[in-house]
């Protein structure tokens, strides 16, 4: 399941630098769930072609994030903004000062808007 995940997390970065048929066989077959034999027929080619395309696009989609790392650091930054956000309650839980507590309060609300 993870791996099923991350495919779809990279398509999501870098499937517009695929070729759109390649990228919409992936997208159906890890977005979709769509069998190998269903996209076959919708796409006029075999059962094989088909696999042999996706496989093709996981290897290029994996080849990309190691370059380019966009997927490591999205998830870094959804990590600092929990962390961000985990910092803001406590410290508007252990504060009586109204001014801080607005302040986290604020704090929270633009880490939670970022990570939208």
């Amino acid at each position: 399941m993870e791996k099923n995940i991350e495919i779809s997390l990279l398509l999501d970065f870098y499937g517009g630098l695929l070729k759109p048929e390649a990228a919409q066989m992936v997208d159906l077959y890890y977005n979709e769930d769509l069998s190998l034999s269903e996209i076959a027929a919708q796409t006029g080619i075999t059962r094989q072609g088909v696999r042999d395309r996706i496989k093709r696009c996981e290897q290029s989609l994996f080849e990309l994030e190691q370059k380019l790392g966009m997927l490591k650091r999205f998830r870094q930054l959804e990590q600092g903004l929990d962390k961000i956000c985990t910092a803001a309650e406590k410290i508007d839980r252990e504060t009586d000062n109204q001014n801080i507590k607005h302040l986290a309060r604020s704090i929270k609300a633009d880490a939670l808007g970022l990570k939208e």
